[in-house]
């Protein structure tokens, strides 16, 4: 699986992430981790998204997240 971790929205706290397995391209946005201080904490973010890829992934075999069909216009 290809995943792209998209910029951090501080305000919103989240990052958009871009999930690709062959055909099917998955987006979404993820709650970004945070430190102690409340810093953002990228590596931590990188796990969370890996743990979520798992799942991505998981979904596409079973064919709950599939290709979206290309429009006709």
């Amino acid at each position: 699986m290809e995943i792209k971790i998209g910029t951090y929205d501080e305000e919103r706290r989240i990052v958009p992430v871009t999930f690709r397995q062959g055909e099917i391209v998955h987006e979404r946005q993820v709650n970004a981790c945070h430190d102690e201080s409340g810093a953002y904490d990228a590596d931590a973010t990188a796990r969370r998204i890996e743990e979520i890829a798992r799942g991505v992934s998981h979904k596409i075999a079973l064919g709950i997240i599939a290709a979206t069909p290309a429009s006709t216009e």
